[in-house]
């Protein structure tokens, strides 16, 4: 009986292929560049239980077990690279995820057409700029004594005179974020963006009818509408919130900014990496990932129970 439920499955998927090809067949390359950049490396996982050996190469060294993972526990940089990494995700998790669906509606309430194009167009424009020309960008407009904004900001007494924007553990966050925030909004705001263009358009002269204005509308007609979207989207920031990217902090890191910019892509770079403890380095990446995963799981399973909605 087992067998035949098994032959009709296996018929089933088969007949439902056979006439989806064409999606199967677009769908391939993506397919593709998962297994071969996203499956295939994690062999290399058994590298944070092994030690690396360049004569026996990654599979080839002696098994440690849990060696690596208790150094790194154990070592002074465990929660300093733990909290810095959390705060900075947190944080932008907090301020950046806001931006976008707070523009993607102001830019949706926009009548007019030309205005319209040009606000997404001038929200857009920063997510081009490389990582490196940004932080160059920073340097210049940060700059203690010469900077633009610094002096704009310490002239409306909104930071301390003495302070260096660039170099001060304090402002390191707010900085990273800020300018985050600034590049990456317009878009971030597309996806909602694109679910608000789905919305009747007879909702929102219904609101008018009854006297609505475009802060109610907002708040009955857009948010509802965008919810799915918005929770899916919270489900896989918080499955990469300690995967806080390494060129930005590593390019705005110096002597003076340490104590708050060491996150443990940085610490795997400057320990494991400069130093040939790659078992280390693997070791702590695996950690940080296993973390990822966890946030993942219990972000879905939170959104499953209080609003049905889940990413399966």
């Amino acid at each position: 009986m087992e067998k035949k439920i098994s032959a009709g499955k296996s018929r089933g998927i088969l007949k439902y292929i056979t006439h989806t090809w064409q999606l199967w067949l677009m769908l391939l390359p993506a397919m593709i560049y998962i297994l071969i950049f996203c499956y295939v490396p994690m062999y290399g996982i058994q590298l944070a239980f092994r030690e690396y050996s360049f004569s026996s190469g990654i599979t080839g060294g002696e098994f440690i077990g849990m060696k690596y993972f208790k150094q790194y526990f154990e070592s002074t940089m465990f929660w300093p690279t733990l909290k810095n990494t959390f705060v900075i995700a947190a944080t932008s998790i907090v301020v950046g995820f806001p931006a976008p669906i707070i523009l993607a509606m102001v830019i949706n309430q926009i009548g007019s057409k030309k205005w319209k194009r040009v606000v997404q167009t001038t929200a857009y424009i920063p997510y081009f700029i490389s990582v490196v020309v940004l932080v160059s960008m920073m340097n210049i407009m940060l700059a203690n004594n010469s900077g633009v904004i610094s002096n704009l900001l310490k002239g409306l007494n909104l930071v301390n005179s003495n302070i260096n924007l660039l170099g001060s553990e304090s402002a390191f966050v707010p900085v990273y974020v800020l300018s985050g925030v600034w590049q990456s909004m317009g878009w971030n705001s597309i996806i909602f963006i694109a679910a608000l263009s789905s919305v009747d358009t007879q909702l929102y002269d219904a609101c008018k009818i009854d006297g609505a204005n475009r802060w109610q509308t907002m708040i009955h007609i857009d948010i509802p509408a965008i919810m799915p979207t918005i929770i899916i989207l919270l489900i896989l920031n918080m499955g990469n919130i300690l995967n806080v990217g390494f060129d930005k902090v590593y390019l705005m890191q110096n002597s003076l900014n340490l104590g708050a910019s060491q996150v443990i892509s940085t610490y795997i770079y400057s320990v494991a990496i400069k130093n040939a403890q790659f078992s280390f380095g693997a070791a702590v990446g695996l950690f940080n990932t296993m973390i990822n995963f966890c946030f993942l799981v219990a972000t879905n399973w939170i959104s499953k129970r209080v609003s049905g909605t889940g990413l399966m």
